[in-house]
């Protein structure tokens, strides 16, 4: 009896193997990245130990009735995760600096092209069209959006593409510097810009996530439910007649969806899907769509600064991502490098917030160009 309970104890231990090990301690270097670095903790945190839990021979966490692959199911299978987190998502934006000038929503746009170069170079390297278009939307620098098309399109990708997103999404402050710098001169750089905001009328905040839930919606119904959420929270935020609603989604709403999606996405990181070559081509890729998306919006931000005599200055184009509002935020501190009196912080978050809408729209119509091929 004895040595048959010894059998049954030691049955997890002679199922572990070298591939295990590799990924519980890929989970390990997610969780010091959040706790030593702060690298996006609040999902590479959950996702880390999601990433372990999911590694664990013979466990009945991820088993057919396991709580990980109960959490998969209930919110990421149907992308419910992700269209929670950006009701919060959508009250915490301000899209003031939006309206009050709204030819940045230009920078929003170009801060989108990386995806679609990105998703061409995929396919060149030998990835299937919706692994590829899957890949690209990494540049969006958007992880709810990067979750929600892959699921649609990939969803074998779904752990390594969620990872890659999130991580870069936390290198924002590393890795646009330098592009900022090389792709403009200390002049530019320099640029002061006025900021006189163009009055913002209560009714305008309150008409703009209806209006542009509508347009968008129509023109791209595939993005409908990624905006429609993310306007719905922004409504409740402007309309200052649910306050409690507000404080919710902003807090205990996203806190604890954030909590389940990052274990549900680090359930996906077993060792069958996530160690081989692929993930590394994944990781190289949405580089590469990072950095395109970041030197488009400053090439747009060039084009700008000389249409407005040098009155714009160029780096606000590289907030034209969706890294919403650490983007605007660097922008701010690589201007203030060359001048500490530069403020263009507003005139950033302006191009910040159109770069959210951009993401959510690239990321519609990626899905109604690649998932009726899909068949």
């Amino acid at each position: 009896m004895d040595s048959i309970s010894l059998t049954g104890l030691l049955e997890g231990f002679t199922a572990l193997n070298w591939q295990h090990a590799v990924m519980m301690a890929i989970g390990g270097v997610l969780i010091y990245l959040a706790i030593s670095k702060e690298y996006e903790p609040v999902l590479l945190l959950p996702i880390g130990i999601g990433c372990i839990f999911a590694n664990l021979p013979l466990s009945f966490l991820t088993g057919e009735e396991g709580i990980l692959t109960i959490l998969r199911r209930a919110g990421v299978e149907n992308e419910m995760f992700p269209l929670l987190i950006f009701v919060g998502v959508g009250a915490m934006i301000d899209f003031r600096p939006l309206l009050s000038q709204p030819k940045f929503v230009v920078l929003g746009a170009a801060g989108q092209f990386g995806i679609y170069g990105t998703l061409i170079l995929a396919t060149l390297l030998g990835f299937k069209l919706h692994e590829a278009a899957s890949i690209g939307v990494i540049g969006a620098i958007d992880g709810p959006t990067a979750i929600y098309v892959t699921n649609k399109l990939a969803p074998h990708m779904l752990g390594p593409i969620t990872v890659v997103a999130y991580s870069y999404m936390s290198l924002v402050p590393i890795i646009q510097p330098p592009i900022m710098k090389l792709m403009t001169t200390r002049e530019e750089r320099l640029i002061k810009m006025d900021y006189a905001p163009r009055p913002v009328s209560r009714r305008a905040l309150v008409l703009f996530p209806i209006v542009v839930t509508i347009i968008i919606g129509v023109l791209v119904p595939q993005a409908a439910p990624l905006i429609a959420m993310l306007m719905l929270g922004n409504l409740f935020k402007e309309s200052g007649v649910v306050e409690r609603l507000s404080n919710s989604v902003q807090n205990e709403l996203i806190n604890v969806t954030t909590i389940f999606l990052g274990l549900a996405v680090g359930s996906t990181m077993d060792a069958a899907s996530f160690l081989h070559l692929q993930t590394l081509g994944i990781l190289a890729l949405g580089l590469i769509a990072f950095s395109l998306d970041t030197a488009a919006g400053l090439l747009f931000g060039k084009i700008m600064c000389f249409l407005s005599g040098r009155r714009i200055n160029p780096l606000i184009g590289a907030a034209g991502i969706s890294a919403f509002p650490m983007s605007g935020r660097v922008v701010q501190k690589v201007a203030q490098e060359e001048d500490f009196s530069t403020f263009i912080l507003m005139h950033a978050m302006g191009a910040n917030t159109a770069g959210q809408l951009g993401s959510v729209v690239a990321g519609g119509v990626l899905l109604a160009l690649v998932q009726p091929l899909l068949g």
